[in-house]
Parts: structure tokens; C-alpha cells; sequence
């Protein structure tokens, strides 16, 4: 091939490249990797003084955050050449596989036990834990069941029986756990879904009626989830005990202000607020960034979930009834995370362990998360193509 030739054919190369990125959304990926960035630096801030105490390496916490990011945008670029159809038709097996991974947990010896939940799989040396992967793999069910099943669910309470009786299962198995937080965010998706698909009002209605009062006879039938539960409605009551973490939470905020204390001087974060750079990391962020960070990470949010909704809401209206739910779902998953994460940061909810999706320091969270963003790059880049097509 001469030079001409092999000029022509890199020009092409490039065309096509430059092509293939600008057939995905950029804002849904720019607003997804600046949290993902602003998510490191803060993990490497508020980590620093634990890290050092238990590692003696302060950075420690960093390191692995970076090394997750790195996998997670592996496990991304492999998921962005999945066909949205290749989904559709494993995502039997992506139920089974849920429910194998939440009873293996379980299992002593191979569950791993923290903070007295055993939410962690651990295995060969290597954890993670699984409720994070198998939100997004019932999601990824729930769509196909959805696209399959959606006369049935229309005309008839009892097609509404079917998906119920599966997300009972699972729930039943974050409970044993115990893994509250993500029940909800599940039974939440699962909700918001049905009513995307189009379940008559009068079903519905039922539906949620029913969902509401179980979530509340679970949420009394355990003293210790009732009492935490109740904490954040006046934490001051008992600011040593139930009310601790949101206490110095409250605290971190105040001090904050409107344009912070500096990236890394954080005081709450030196042994005062428990899980600063995980369940709490929001705190911290307030604290050194102040109000302007708060809400440039809550625009991102907005931003990400928008191009997310307007991503399934095309998606509708080209027929493409799979990339629509999976879209809705794992839009609705991230952010009813980031709301309570936010909500219990802030004392509007109650205390539960959830991270912020990108921002909380995490493997399983952000690999996973990673993965969310590029199923949903992927349905948006299908959605394009057929709208082009047309």
C-alpha cells in the first residue's frame, strides 16, 4: 500500500473513531466521569487520617479507589459493545444469578461479615458486595419481563403477581443480611417501572398501598431498624447515642458556609464522623467545598439523570421497549441512591447505609456504577441509530 493510500485509510479510521464517540451522549458521560473525579478527590481527603492510622499509608484508601475507577472503566468499555438485545435475552440467567449470589452471601465462610451484616462476598482474596450487581441485574430482568409481559400487566392485577413474587424473593434475601437500603431502592425501581409501563392507575394503586404498609410492618417489626429509623427526627436528643452520625453530619454542613473550608481541611472528618469517606463522604464535601460544591454535584446529578430519562423517553417513542425500561430503571436506581444518600447527609431522612453512586468510596459501587453508565450509553446509542434509520 503506498503513502497515499495509507494517509486515506487513517483519515478514515479517524472519521469512523471520531464517529463511533459522537454517536453517544456526551453529557450523560461528561456529567458520569466528573463525579466520578470529584468522587476520588474527596475519598482522598477525608480518607487520609483513617488511612493512616490503619494502613500507615495515607493515601491508602485513594490507591484503591483509582485501581477501582480503572476497572470500572474496563468493565464500561466492554459493556459499550453489548448489544442492547444480548441483555434482553441473558436476562433470565441475570435473575438466577441474582438470587445464587444473595444465598451464597449468606453462606459463613464465604460471606464475609461487617459491621454485622454480611453483605460482602468474599472469595480467593477478592470481595465485593453483591446487592450492588444484583440491582442492576433484576433491573435489566425486570425490563425484558416488561417488554414481554406488558399486555398481561395491562389488562390483569394478577400479571402484576408474577414480577411481585420474584422481587419478594430478593428482598427477603437483602433482609436477611440485613441490607435495608437497597430493599428499598429495589421496591422503589420496581414501582416506578410498572407505572412507566403503563400499569392501569387502579392496579397501581393497590399495588403501592400494599408495598407502602409491608415496608412500614418491616420497618417496626425490628426494634434496632425502628430506632434508627426515628433517630433523625431530633438527633440532639441523643447526640452520643442513635444520633451521632447525623450530629456531627449537621455539624459538617454548618461549618461549611457557602464556599467551604478548602479541599482536605475538613475537621469533622479527623475521627468525629464515622464513615467520612464512605456513607458520610457528602458531609465531608460540604464541609470543605460549601454550598457552591453541593450544588455543582447535585447539578451533575440532575444533568445525568435527565439525559437519562430523555434517553428512555426516545427510546419510547422509536418502539424500542427494552433500552426504554433498562434506561428508566437504572436511572431511577441512581437516583433514588444519591436522594436518601443525600437526604440522610442532610437529616431529611432516616440513617441508612447506602453509598453515593461515583462519590463514596467503594469497589463494588463504582465498577458497578461504571457499568450502569455504559449499558445506558448503549441504549441511547441504539436509540440514535434507529432513529436515524427512520
Amino acid at each position: 500500500m503506498n503513502k497515499k493510500n495509507r494517509m486515506a485509510c487513517s483519515g478514515t479510521n479517524k472519521a469512523s473513531l471520531v464517529k463511533n464517540i459522537g454517536g453517544y451522549d456526551r453529557w450523560l458521560l461528561m456529567s458520569a466521569t466528573a463525579l466520578i473525579i470529584i468522587g476520588i478527590l474527596m475519598v482522598a481527603s477525608a480518607s487520609m487520617e483513617i488511612a493512616e492510622k490503619t494502613y500507615h499509608n495515607n493515601l491508602h484508601f485513594f490507591y484503591r479507589q483509582l485501581g477501582f475507577g480503572f476497572f470500572g472503566f474496563l468493565a464500561a468499555i466492554i459493556a459499550l459493545r453489548i448489544k442492547m438485545e444480548w441483555w434482553l435475552k441473558a436476562s433470565p440467567y441475570l435473575l438466577l444469578a441474582t438470587y445464587l449470589m444473595l444465598i451464597v452471601v449468606l453462606i459463613p465462610g464465604i460471606g464475609r461479615q461487617i459491621n454485622g451484616s454480611r453483605r460482602w462476598l468474599g472469595l480467593a482474596g477478592f470481595g465485593g458486595q453483591v446487592s450492588e450487581l444484583a440491582k442492576v441485574f433484576w433491573v435489566l430482568f425486570l425490563a425484558g419481563f416488561l417488554q414481554r409481559r406488558q399486555k398481561e400487566i395491562i389488562q390483569s392485577p394478577y400479571g402484576l403477581l408474577k414480577p411481585m413474587v420474584l422481587l419478594s424473593g430478593i428482598v427477603l434475601l437483602l433482609l436477611l443480611e440485613p441490607d435495608f437500603g437497597a430493599a428499598v431502592v429495589l421496591i422503589s425501581v420496581t414501582l416506578g417501572l410498572l407505572f412507566i409501563a403503563g400499569v392501569p392507575l387502579r392496579y397501581y394503586a393497590m399495588l403501592f398501598a400494599a408495598v407502602f404498609f409491608a415496608v412500614v410492618a418491616l420497618a417496626f417489626a425490628s426494634p434496632y431498624r425502628l430506632e434508627r429509623l426515628t433517630a433523625f427526627l431530633n438527633p440532639w436528643a441523643n447526640q452520643f447515642g442513635s444520633g451521632y452520625q447525623l450530629t456531627q453530619s449537621l455539624i459538617a454542613f454548618g461549618r461549611g458556609g457557602w464556599f467551604g473550608l478548602g479541599l482536605g481541611d475538613s475537621v469533622q472528618k479527623l475521627f468525629y464522623l464515622p464513615e467520612a469517606h464512605t456513607d458520610f463522604l457528602f458531609a465531608v464535601l460540604a464541609e470543605e467545598l460549601g454550598f457552591i460544591g453541593v450544588v455543582v454535584v447535585m447539578m451533575l446529578f440532575v444533568i445525568l439523570l435527565f439525559r437519562v430519562l430523555r434517553t428512555s423517553y426516545h427510546a419510547l417513542i422509536q418502539k424500542l421497549h427494552y433500552p426504554a425500561y433498562c434506561a428508566a430503571g437504572l436511572g431511577l436506581c441512581l437516583a433514588f441512591e444519591a436522594s436518601i444518600n443525600i437526604g440522610v447527609n442532610t437529616g431529611v431522612l432516616p440513617t441508612k447505609g447506602l453509598a453515593l453512586p461515583f462519590i463514596s468510596y467503594g469497589g463494588s459501587s463504582l465498577m458497578v456504577n461504571c457499568l450502569v453508565i455504559a449499558i445506558l450509553l448503549r441504549a441511547d446509542f441504539e436509540t440514535r441509530k434507529q432513529k436515524r434509520r427512520r
